[in-house]
């Protein structure tokens, strides 16, 4: 049964061309009540039938080819109003022309009937057409907007089935073909294909509001396409994301769609690997970064997922997505309860994300980022050697290449511990990477807030760039690095080129529709901050097999010498002269 409720292209056609038929009839029989003051002579009825015979047949040829019955009735909008009226004109005009032609076959007829007859018509064909959107609107806060479908694929026609289905509150009223003429001026479900050349036409003739991409695009070619979109006044822009049901989810463009970069080198082979069936430790493991490499080894079959972090909520957090990882509750720097935790479990492979790593906090607190990030970082290595755990990996920061804040000056210090400290049979090595897009310190949400609610977005300095990458991408290429590893390296990812803040935030308020409301306002560099990252690979680095990765120069330190140097800083009145005495190359900058 209900195989024969189902919609389909044949049976709208079919129900439309009856109920006009219908509809026909009764504003014909309507003009003769009014022609006659509700009073039909039987002269007039005897060649009613021909009347209506005649003009029901133009109606319905005409509504045919403009397209009136290709239309899904909840999407009926002003252009379909437009060729109701082409259709009434040009049947109308026949009509007249075959009543001089044969007028034998219409005498008698009163002539007015055919203006009555149009007026009723158009009215009552109209209203019948509009009146689902009509109900639809009224009931739903949210009206349907007209939207221009981006790509030619098999999800462009999931997506107008979705929208038929009242699944989604958008109607697709053109469809836009990317480097495919072939395409041009054919027709999907009845919905027209235009090419990029006509974007601008078709958004105009058609009042279109929103478009909705289905095609998978690279970076350049989806960052193209949203400027257009967005130059042309369209801002609401969904695309399409399947999802492993099967089905299709709308989703926001985000500026971390058009940041985003793929690494060409993936090996989620070599990754795997790695971590299946490894007893995995990962610290900070609530945090932006820590909690992404618990996915990824989860997804990777890791054996066991024992996850650290000093944040009760944040450990809860990842937890729920998580179920069967073993939750542990502890600061890094309780390095009784760390050892603990490593006698229990037994992991083969340590994953160090634990770290302060805002540079104006670190800044205002420099004893507790001292201790956090170094002590607690050699607390966590120490433990790793005396456990004999097969691989241990610090997460390090561009932030480190040198420095000019103490949040990275320790960082720096950690690497400097990772590289020599003598790790017997455990391998030991860092991987350094710039700025990662969504994470909980990343400017992003704050643009995001402060667009939203604020109406002015502050930057630092106009000049000011950093270097970008989605948080998962990183995170894959941490292990990718960590397979390959031997023990002493400091991996350097390859960020790519990086990207002027202010320019962020010009394309984010973009996005948001909102370039007249939102202004930029520049608020000086903080204490700390750096104008410019560091180029995260110096010449001297060395290629890996995989273009994405780089290996380091090594820095040589006296083992013994850097664990009395960092001793030192714990009880130093002057802790930024002991940082620089082993970190020659970090220049403090005060400035705020």
């Amino acid at each position: 049964m209900k195989d024969y409720l189902k919609p389909t292209a044949f049976k709208r056609v079919v129900f439309f061309i009856i109920s006009d038929l219908i509809l026909s009839l009764i504003t014909l029989y309507v003009s003769y009540l009014l022609r006659f003051n509700f009073h039909i002579e039987d002269k007039y009825l005897d060649t009613f039938l021909n009347v209506f015979i005649v003009l029901a047949f133009l109606k319905v040829g005409f509504l045919y080819l403009y397209r009136v019955y290709k239309v899904v009735w909840r999407f009926f909008g002003l252009i379909d109003a437009k060729n109701i009226i082409k259709a009434h004109l040009w049947a109308y005009l026949c009509f007249v022309a075959v009543y001089l032609i044969a007028k034998d076959i219409f005498i008698p007829f009163p002539r007015s009937v055919v203006v009555i007859d149009f007026v009723l018509s158009l009215l009552v064909i109209g209203a019948f057409r509009i009146s689902k959107r009509v109900v639809i609107e009224h009931h739903d806060t949210q009206p349907l907007k007209p939207t221009l479908i981006v790509g030619v694929n098999s999800k462009t026609t999931t997506i107008i089935q979705s929208a038929i289905k009242s699944e989604i509150d958008y109607y697709p009223s053109a469809i836009l073909s990317l480097g495919d003429d072939t395409t041009q001026d054919m027709y999907i479900n009845d919905i027209k294909v235009y090419t990029i050349n006509q974007l601008e036409h078709i958004v105009k003739k058609s009042n279109l509001k929103s478009a909705v991409i289905t095609q998978t695009l690279t970076q350049n070619e989806l960052k193209d396409i949203v400027d257009r979109l967005n130059q042309i006044g369209i801002y609401d822009i969904k695309r399409v994301k399947l999802l492993d049901s099967d089905d299709n989810k709308l989703e926001d463009i985000s500026i971390e769609d058009l940041l985003a970069r793929e690494p060409k080198d993936l090996d989620n082979k070599a990754i795997k690997e790695f971590i299946k069936d490894k007893v995995v430790l990962i610290t900070g493991a609530g945090g932006s970064i820590g909690s992404e490499i618990a996915r990824q080894c989860h997804r990777y079959e890791a054996k066991e997922l024992i996850l650290i972090d000093s944040s009760e909520f944040n450990l809860y957090t990842i937890g729920e997505e998580l179920t069967d990882a073993r939750l542990k509750l502890c600061n890094i720097l309780d390095i009784d309860l760390l050892q603990d935790i490593f006698e229990t479990y037994k992991p083969q492979l340590v994953i160090h994300a634990a770290a302060y790593k805002h540079v104006p906090i670190c800044e205002t607190n420099i004893e507790v980022a001292i201790q956090n990030n170094i002590i607690g970082s050699k607390n966590v290595i120490d433990t790793s050697i005396s456990y004999g755990v097969d691989k241990v990996v610090v997460i390090s920061t561009d932030k480190a290449v040198r420095p000019t804040n103490v949040m990275g000056a320790t960082k720096r210090v950690v690497e400097l511990y990772a590289q020599n400290v003598p790790s017997h049979a455990t391998e030991i090595v860092s991987v350094r990477f710039g700025n990662v897009l969504g994470s909980s310190g990343s400017v992003i949400p704050k643009f995001k807030k402060q667009i939203q609610t604020d109406g002015i977005v502050t930057v630092t300095h106009p000049e000011i760039t950093r270097y970008f990458m989605l948080i998962s991408e990183a995170c894959q290429l941490v292990l990718q690095a960590s397979a390959i590893a031997k023990g002493g390296e400091l991996f350097v990812l390859d960020m790519g080129n990086p990207i002027k803040i202010v320019d962020l935030a010009k394309q984010m308020i973009r996005l948001y529709g909102k370039e007249d409301e939102v202004k930029i306002s520049f608020i000086g560099l903080r204490a700390g901050e750096k104008l410019y990252e560091e180029l995260l690979i110096d010449e001297n680095d060395k290629e890996t097999k995989y273009s994405s990765i780089f290996i380091a120069k090594p820095t040589y330190y006296k083992y013994s010498q850097l664990v009395k140097d960092i001793e030192k800083l714990l009880y130093s009145n002057n802790p930024l002269n002991l940082l620089q005495k082993i970190v020659p190359e970090f220049t403090h900058n005060q400035d705020t």
